[in-house]
């Protein structure tokens, strides 16, 4: 499957489970939501699948948490907030830099509506 294929799988769970659970949730429900709906499509997910940081060819395990891979292709990363700052764009690709993937999504569910909480992030695709 192509990562832009599964992030519109990813997009539509989202949907689904905005509409399902409104904006204000903790992450983790909203995590908990995300990989039940897509596993429930038939993907696979990986939650909190740990990323480390190489350095000098040493791996650092320095808390950097995934909180959702998809398809071993794409990265989710949840947000619950008010508003999504620059900062966050920048872990997320940093996340794809660091686990070598191409694509990932940053999705808030404390938007109002849940088109304006997605952005797409993209590491060299």
């Amino acid at each position: 499957m192509h990562e832009n294929d599964i992030a519109k799988e990813v997009v539509d769970a989202a949907y689904k489970v905005h509409t399902t659970l409104g904006p204000g949730l903790l992450e983790s429900v909203y995590q908990a939501a995300m990989a039940y709906e897509l596993r429930k499509r038939g993907l696979q997910v990986e939650v909190e699948q740990p990323i480390p940081v190489i350095y000098e060819g040493v791996h650092l395990e320095v808390g950097f948490r995934a909180d959702l891979i998809v398809e071993d292709k794409v990265i989710v990363e949840l947000k619950s907030v008010e508003t999504v700052h620059p900062i966050h764009k920048k872990q997320l690709l940093t996340h794809l830099r660091l686990a070598k993937k191409r694509l990932g999504l940053l999705i808030n569910f404390g938007a109002l509506l849940i088109k304006d909480g997605i952005s797409r992030v993209v590491n060299g695709l």
